[in-house]
């Protein structure tokens, strides 16, 4: 069970970081970053394969690789700028964090916006 490893870290890293908090806030911050990059390190083999088994569906169901990719990066835009949002929480430095969130969802809807067209377009064509 994959998962009891990644609690166990966890699990450390919050009595460390309770610990670390009092006197030493640079090196909680440092230390809840770590513990991030470990985690999303070692899930990167599982995402490797989610993403196979994405592009194998959308091959299958006919969906253009466009539109997958698309997904993908929203993902990817989603994913860290709520990690990087937190780390910045975590750091005390909670308007920072909204700032990079609000960035992200920026982004997001950068990326969307040919799906978006291209969804309206067919919807035109159809009336």
């Amino acid at each position: 069970m994959e998962i009891l490893f990644y609690l166990g870290l966890c699990l450390v890293a919050v009595v460390l970081l309770t610990i670390l908090r009092q006197d030493r806030q640079e090196l909680a911050v440092m230390l809840s970053m770590v513990v991030g990059i470990i985690i999303l390190t070692r899930l990167s083999g599982r995402l490797a394969e989610l993403i196979s088994a994405f592009r194998y569906l959308a091959t299958q169901a006919q969906i253009s690789q466009v539109y997958l990719e698309t997904i993908f990066k929203v993902m990817g835009v989603a994913y860290l700028a709520g990690f990087g949002g937190q780390i910045c929480r975590d750091a005390g430095e909670g308007a920072l964090g909204l700032k990079l969130e609000l960035a992200g969802k920026i982004i997001i809807l950068f990326f969307a916006l040919p799906v978006m067209v291209a969804i309206l377009e067919m919807v035109l064509r159809i009336f």
